[in-house]
Parts: structure tokens; sequence; C-alpha cells
């Protein structure tokens, strides 16, 4: 990489995180971000297809690379090969993303004009841009959290940015050398919560997240919205596997010393709720109530990586069992 302003987009290494994605979509990603950072790193978790040849060519002739995987490693893991990978050609910024995700126009700049001026007042470890759900009908707000409830923090103009406690993952821009402290993401983890895990890790670390609201970005959270009964609104489905992993790393959350206690407080209820609405309400119910107690028996256990083998057979092929999509707190 060439010599350049510390806070310049060709310092910045785009990683992405790619499991059985649509390649067109994909394509997509990678040829609208190449152009706007120094580098991208697409780590794929062993994904079936033929495209991943072409793929691979097109970014090992453009300040690039696919790094394929022999078996899923899962989205923690495979995040943290792409930032080695990053690290060792000498960015100083990672940009993570999901397969699904779509950068705004000049969000990377807002992102990194954003990471300058804060980093000049408090450590940041992390800076993020709204993001918007085509199936919402408005960007979805940073977080503060407190209880019973979170408290929602949304932009009144685009020249703000937000302190808030979390930050997920697709669209964060971290810069190298904090994860020389804060660590890397944690692949116990496999998938769900590892944006949430090390979020906390670095607040408990003394530094600030900061939401950019010039930075804007196009993200589907869950796999469908269900209506609610009674005019009560929709809720974020998943399939029963991703609900393995919500409620086993759940459990992981509530036992490290780094996790906010107010977090734990008011998640405890939101277990239950969750538990009645994939239990009783929404199908499938029983294979959701054993995915979900069997998470809950697991993360008491300790058990780490990827989910027993008996709850995948069903979802080998489902992208939103291993995919980078991340959740609300």
């Amino acid at each position: 990489m060439t010599e350049c302003s510390a806070y310049s987009t060709a310092t910045v290494c785009a990683v992405i995180v790619s499991y059985q994605p649509d390649p067109t979509e994909l394509r997509s990603l990678v040829d609208s971000v190449i152009t706007r950072v120094g580098g991208v790193v697409l780590v794929d978790n062993a994904s079936t297809g033929e495209w991943q040849q072409a793929l691979g060519t097109a970014l090992a002739n453009r300040r690039g690379a696919l790094l394929g995987q022999s078996r899923n490693i899962g989205l923690a893991a495979a995040q943290n090969i792409g930032i080695e990978w990053a690290r060792a050609r000498g960015y100083l910024q990672v940009l993570l993303l999901d397969q699904d995700s779509e950068p705004g126009e000049g969000m990377v700049e807002s992102l990194l004009a954003a990471l300058q001026s804060t980093n000049a007042v408090q450590p940041v470890a992390a800076v993020g841009p709204r993001f918007h759900d085509a199936r919402e009908g408005h960007h979805a707000p940073f977080v503060r959290f407190g209880f019973p409830l979170n408290r929602k923090l949304w932009c009144d103009s685009a020249e703000q940015t937000v302190a808030c406690d979390f930050l997920i993952s697709s669209g964060a821009l971290i810069p190298l050398a904090v994860f020389d402290r804060v660590g890397p993401m944690d692949a116990g983890l496999f998938i769900d919560n590892v944006d949430m895990e090390w979020s906390f890790r670095a607040r408990a670390q003394g530094y600030e997240l900061r939401g950019v609201c010039a930075a804007t970005m196009h993200h589907r959270l869950g796999d469908a919205r269900h209506s609610m009964p009674f005019g009560l609104g929709q809720v974020v489905v998943h399939g029963p596997p991703r609900l393995y992993y919500i409620m086993r790393n759940r459990i992981r959350l509530y036992r490290l010393p780094h996790t906010p206690g107010v977090w734990i407080a008011q998640d405890l209820p939101r277990v239950l709720v969750k538990l009645l609405l994939f239990g009783v309400l929404i199908g499938p119910r029983w294979r959701n109530l054993y995915c979900m107690l069997r998470g809950v028996l697991d993360g008491i256990r300790g058990r780490q990586g990827e989910a027993p083998v008996e709850l995948l057979h069903k979802s080998r092929t489902d992208p939103s069992t291993n995919s980078g999509r991340t959740g609300h707190p």
C-alpha cells in the first residue's frame, strides 16, 4: 500500500464475509465498494457454486483477494481472517460488511471523517452508519442500553455523531490498532451477538462507539417479518438454527465480566418473550422451541462454535444460518 494520510480511503480495507450468497448481489457489492476503499478481501465460508473463481480473479486484479474456506468456520472467525489479511498489507482500518449490505454514497468518507474528528477528543473503537431495511419505513436508530427498555437515539441532522453502546458489525469502520487492545472477534460465538460482545469489550476498555448520521447503508435484518395480532406491529423472524445461536450466545454474554449489567437485566425478559413468540405463536413452533431450549442448555454448558449437526441438517444451504446478518440487542 502506498504511503498516504492515516484517514484516507486508501488506508481502508473492506472485509466481506459470505456464505451461500446470491452471486449477482455479491459481485455488485464488491464492484461498488472496491472503488471506495484501498482494497477488498472476501472471506467465503465454503459456499457451493461456480462463482468463486471469476470473482477471485477479479479481486486479485483490483487490490483484493478471495479467501475460500474449506468448511464453514462462522462469521467471527472469518472476520478475523480478513482483518489479519488487511493488517499484513499495511491497511490502517477495516470496514466490515455482510454479503447483503449496500453502502450508501459517501459512506466511507463520512465514517473516516467522523473517526478522525472524534478520535481527537476521545478514543473511539468504531464508527458505524445509520442502516435502513427496505421492509422498514425509516432508518434504524442507534441504541443506549437502559432498564426496562433501551433508549433509541434518532439522528436530527447529518452533522451528528451519536455516542452509543452497540454497533452492528456490517458497516463498522474499525482502526486495526484497536484490535491490539480490545482483541479479535469472539470465534466461539460463531455467528450471533458477535458484534454485541465486541462492542461490550471495547466499551469496557474505555473506548467510545459512534453512530455517524451522515453515513447510510442498506442492510437486511432477519429472514422475514411476521405481523403480530392486535396491531402490535411486526417481529423479525429467524430460522430455527439461528434461534439456537441467539439463545446460546445470550447465555454466554450473561457470564462475561464486560457485559453491562443493565443489558442483562433488560434482556432476560426478552428471552422469555422470544420463547413465547417463536415457541407458541410463530412456526415451525416445535422446532423453534427445541432449538431455543437446546441453545439455553448449551449456553449453560459453555458450548462454543458451530451448532450441533442435528440442528443444522435441514438448514445447510440457508444463508441466514451462518451469514453475517445480525440483529438488534
